[in-house]
């Protein structure tokens, strides 16, 4: 644990006391104001059309005001939840879970959506299936999220080890968008990103991508991708909102299935205010055509992905048969949204 995230964490009851002292509530008794976390990235499609259709809005009335912050990575949001520096977000199983572990005072209240990545190779690497990535330099977007988690699987399942040897695969992590520089610069043979990275490297012409969605494991690519949390603190207080908040993602989730062509303009718009710059409407579109929308949370996937993440000493100070994440995951009130309560 890096001495940032220790200070932090020491911090954690302090800032929440101090957060709950100071908290301001309407004349009905909600909060003045909502924080909500989510990343500059497509993957939070179902956020994004929420936002942007006013759905959080509509559910929370006009006296709440709504502050978004955005976020590059899922440990620097799930370290701003575990510290109570936002109510409400929507982050990646993988550092929420490791933060969890470490903090156990957030739920995850919904899903959002599963899969999304897919394994892309340079197209001079030789590369046509995974059995060809021994002795090739795979990269990942961060150390220990999500796509890290299914790259180790994905080895796994091809008899493959990490490591320096001539016979391993070598890990390099490379953001998404320094990505296509490595393939240019042929730094790296394959990575595994979320999309639109793929489709961007296809594009370029710079490479294919060997493993659609569906093909990246746990479960055939119909895992967590993006979770919707809240602290326990702002659940016990503010329980309708939260569930304000959810129904807010399931009618962004309705809207995209049901009006796609619409949804990307709206999409678009967000990523522009959050990231600075907009997207290609065709690379929108593929990205949602390669992750699953849903609301639903597959706690027995999640436990999978932990207990890689245990096993690369990412997640320390617990065996694997000791994982149990009931206790992280709450869908009690999801379960009352779906049912009108």
């Amino acid at each position: 644990m890096t001495s940032r995230i220790k200070v932090l964490l020491l911090l954690l009851f302090a800032i929440t006391l101090l957060s709950a002292c100071e908290e301001k509530l309407t004349a009905s008794g909600k909060p003045q104001v909502v924080r909500v976390g989510v990343f500059k990235n497509v993957t939070h499609a179902a956020a994004y059309i929420a936002l942007e259709k006013g759905y959080f809005a509509r559910e929370w009335g006009d006296e709440v005001k709504i502050e978004v912050t955005p976020f590059d990575n899922g440990s620097d949001l799930s370290i701003a939840m575990a510290t109570g520096d936002i109510d409400v977000g929507f982050v990646g199983p993988g550092p929420a879970t490791t933060f969890f572990l470490k903090s156990g005072n957030f739920r995850v209240v919904s899903g959002s959506n599963n899969g999304g990545a897919v394994l892309v190779a340079r197209s001079d690497a030789g590369i046509q299936t995974t059995a060809d990535l021994r002795d090739k330099t795979i990269a990942i977007p961060a150390k220990g999220n999500t796509n890290e988690i299914s790259l180790r699987l994905l080895l796994q399942q091809a008899g493959i080890s990490l490591g320096r040897g001539k016979e391993n695969a070598h890990l390099i992590v490379r953001s998404p968008a320094d990505t296509l520089i490595s393939f240019r610069q042929k730094e790296i043979d394959a990575a595994l990103v979320p999309e639109p990275w793929g489709t961007q490297i296809e594009k370029a012409g710079l490479g294919k991508v060997v493993a659609d969605w569906q093909a990246i494991p746990p479960n055939n690519g119909d895992y967590p991708t993006v979770i919707m949390v809240a602290s326990d603190t702002f659940i016990a207080k503010h329980r309708d909102i939260v569930k304000g908040a959810i129904k807010a993602n399931l009618d962004g989730i309705t809207f995209i299935q049901s009006s796609p062509d619409q949804a990307y303009d709206l999409i678009n718009n967000q990523l522009k205010k959050y990231s600075g710059k907009g997207m290609d409407k065709s690379l929108i579109k593929a990205s949602l055509s390669r992750l699953k929308l849903t609301t639903d949370v597959n706690v027995k996937v999640m436990e999978e992905m932990v207990k890689v993440s245990i096993g690369a000493r990412y997640i320390k100070g617990i065996k694997p048969e000791e994982l149990d994440l009931s206790r992280f995951v709450d869908l009690s009130m999801l379960s009352e949204v779906k049912a009108g309560k």
